[in-house]
Parts: structure tokens; sequence; C-alpha cells
């Protein structure tokens, strides 16, 4: 585990359970990450650097490479070169201290079908040690809208429904990194409502998101900074005060369309601290 400074000075240090992160850390930081299958190349020499409470919007058409970066962030995946550290612990060597402090949204729900939703998450809490888990999960089900069917099983669950059950069992214990892949996918307007106003709450408690999706209103809007991925690498971004949301479709499609030709691989620092 290390400690990164923001001038870029890197030292040892060892954190407790208790010890907060600083403020002027980085949360999350890629260096030069490359992930091969086989000869394919899937990201390309990826740098990004995350503070705490910043929401990064991560757009790009299929294959790009976005569920593959998340699944390296939470450590799902090691990289092929470079390294990846998450609340400074690298994920190649300190995968049980990051799964602690991330939760992950992703296609597969993580849910088990013949328990009930009340059920799933009881699990999930003991399995994290959570106290007052009668209180905290009665609080999750009503935030996610799923109170009313707290005794029934997940596999009577619409999609939109597991959804929300997916997105309670990834803050079951309040982390400090969301890892989102197309979390609005399923979900009604009122479920649309919620997530949002969820995030939102999430990024005021300071956690630093990333969140891949192809909706780009909704991640516009959400946001604190906005990227593109094309080809593994990272294209275009930009801090939400810098984008012009009625127009950014044109953007996106302007870095990520279907004209576009594999970018050769020339590394470029991405750092979300401060606007760009």
């Amino acid at each position: 585990m290390r400690k990164i400074s923001a001038t870029r000075k890197k030292e040892s240090v060892r954190y407790t359970d208790s010890d907060p992160l600083p403020n002027h850390d980085f949360v999350i930081e890629t260096e030069c990450l490359v992930k091969k299958f086989g000869s394919k190349t899937v990201l390309r020499k990826i740098d990004l650097s995350l503070r705490k409470g910043d929401f990064l919007a991560l757009f790009g058409p299929n294959g790009a490479g976005k569920t593959t970066f998340l699944q390296v962030l939470s450590s799902q995946m090691l990289p092929t070169t470079g390294k990846v550290y998450v609340s400074g612990f690298d994920t190649q060597s300190d995968r049980e201290e990051i799964h602690r402090r991330i939760g992950v949204v992703s296609h597969d729900p993580y849910l088990y079908n013949n328990l009930s939703a009340d059920e799933n998450l009881k699990f999930y809490a003991k399995m994290y040690d959570v106290s007052g888990q009668p209180e905290e999960i009665e609080a999750l089900l009503e935030r996610v809208g799923l109170s009313a069917y707290k005794n029934d099983a997940v596999h009577t669950f619409s999609r939109g429904m597991q959804q929300r059950l997916s997105i309670a069992r990834a803050v079951i214990h309040d982390p400090l990194v969301l890892l989102l892949d197309e979390p609005f996918n399923g979900l009604d307007q009122q479920g649309v409502d919620d997530l949002k106003k969820l995030l939102k709450g999430f990024q005021n408690q300071g956690k630093t998101i990333v969140m891949a999706s192809h909706h780009l209103n909704l991640g516009a809007e959400l946001c604190s900074h906005a990227a593109v991925l094309s080809f593994g690498r990272i294209v275009f971004m930009a801090h939400q005060s810098k984008i012009n949301k009625a127009d950014f479709k044109q953007t996106y499609l302007k870095y990520a369309g279907d004209t576009l030709t594999p970018i050769p691989d020339k590394p470029a620092r991405k750092t979300v601290g401060k606007p760009v």
C-alpha cells in the first residue's frame, strides 16, 4: 500500500482502518494501464487520477473497454502491465483491502435468486460486518423502492427490481468508491429518479464514483467530469463546467463516432481533481 500526494511524490506509508485518506490524495490512480487478452489490446496506456468526491462518467461505444476498465479498477481483473491503486492500495497485492472499500454494480447483480431481498442484504451486511443491520437494511430498501417487496424471492423480481437491489447490495457497507457499469439499465422512470438522487447524495458525502454509461444526458448531468473511451484509450475528458450539455452528443460523436480508426498508443496523464 502507498500514499500518493498531489505533487506526484511517492512514499511508503501504512494506513489503519481508522486513518482517513487525506483529501489531497488520489483515491483512484492508474499508471500506464494496459490490459490484453491474448494478442488483443483492450486498454491502452491509461493514466488517470481521481480525487475524493470526483464523479467520472465514462462514455464510449460497445467494445471500447469500459467494462474491462471497471473490472480492472475493482481488481476483478489484473492489468497486463501498469499499476492501479484504489485508496492507496495496489490492486495486484491488496485486493481484500480494496474490496472492503468499493461497491460494484455490474451486468451481474450478484444476488441469490432463492433468497428474499431482505435476506440478500442481510447476507452481504454480515459479510462486511455492518452494524445495525435491520435498521440499515430497512432504510436501504426504502431508498431503492423495494421495501414492499423485502420478503419476496429475487427470482420473482423484474430486471429493474434486481437492478435496484443490486444497487442496495453495492452500498450496504458504505464504500468509499463506487464502480457502476450501466446502473440505469432496466430501471423505470421512478427508478431512474431514485438512482439519480442516491448518486447525488453519495457524491455529496465525498464518495468517488466511476460510472460507465451510454446515457449521455444522464451522465453529463450527474458527473463532475466526463470522459470518452475509444479503442481502449481516453480520447476526451472535461470538467462538467466545460461541457455543453445540449451539444454533448456532438462532442461524443466527434471522439467516438463509427468513422474513427484506432489511435496509436500514446500515454497522456488525466488528472481529475481540477477543471480541465
